[in-house]
């Protein structure tokens, strides 16, 4: 059958358009520039003061007991993996080094710790075994710190309450990051959202973070961006922590914003 000149350009552009919406996503860019895109400026996080570390343990779970114990004293408490095999906890926020001290000895007279070790907010704590966890001061610095800390954290399960799910948490694995780079952010990923200041997904830098709202409505999902379209984050229940990508149609669907902080 033949066909007119005009049907044939419409038959033409419309294998045209179907061969684009077939294609896989491209992978987002790297950026690269120390720079932080033009128009955004952050808003500043608050500063962590003095803390206290305590704990080496060599089960994630007993370090999560450990920092829930500390949640029931009504110290905002961090596990993290220390790089020799072990567990330790950081918790508090004191405004100075004889405050920070004075906590940790009435902790200990009391039974709740044994020992602990006072953190400047730099993030050194003399004294202290494991691996020093100094806090960089420069932009660029920070961005690779926190993705180190976050990277720790792979395939270590999330968990509040021993074994239990209750608490299971993505907003609580990137304030835990942030925490232990001495940054202070809200406790749920929606607080996250809101304080943070918009940027485009394509000038998104390591560090910031990516939220998403897999029901539609509010934001419920959060994790941290590590470049080249992939973050880190905390599933769900019953999964470790590990790094997925945004071309994951789930994670496409799902995505509402990026937000930086730095």
């Amino acid at each position: 059958m033949k066909m007119g000149r005009g049907a044939g350009k419409i038959l033409m552009a419309l294998l045209v358009l179907t061969a684009a919406c077939s294609r896989a996503p491209r992978p987002l860019p790297e950026r690269t520039s120390p720079e932080r895109p033009r128009g955004v400026v952050a808003r500043a996080l608050p500063r962590l003061g003095y803390t206290l570390q305590a704990g080496a343990f060599a089960k994630v779970e007993n370090a999560a007991r450990f920092a829930e114990s500390l949640q029931a004293q009504g110290l905002e408490a961090t596990y993290y993996a220390s790089g020799e095999g072990l567990y330790r906890v950081r918790f508090g926020d004191f405004a100075t080094r004889e405050k920070a001290r004075a906590r940790g000895e009435a902790l200990t007279r009391a039974g709740v710790i044994e020992a602990f070790w006072v953190v400047a907010p730099d993030g050194s704590a003399p004294g202290a075994s494991g691996r020093p966890q100094v806090h960089p001061t420069d932009e660029r610095g920070l961005r690779a710190s926190l993705v180190e800390t976050a990277r720790g954290y792979l395939g270590v399960p999330y968990l509040f309450g021993g074994t239990t799910e209750r608490g299971f948490d993505c907003s609580g694995l990137t304030g835990a990051v942030y925490r232990l780079n001495g940054l202070r952010l809200p406790r749920s990923s929606q607080a996250q959202f809101e304080v943070g200041s918009p940027v485009d997904l394509g000038q998104a830098r390591a560090g910031d973070l990516l939220f998403f709202a897999p029901g539609g409505g509010r934001v419920s999902h959060v994790g941290l961006y590590v470049g080249q379209g992939a973050f880190i984050h905390a599933p769900s229940a019953g999964r470790g922590i590990c790094q997925d990508q945004l071309s994951d149609r789930y994670y496409q669907k799902a995505f509402v914003g990026a937000r930086t902080y730095l």
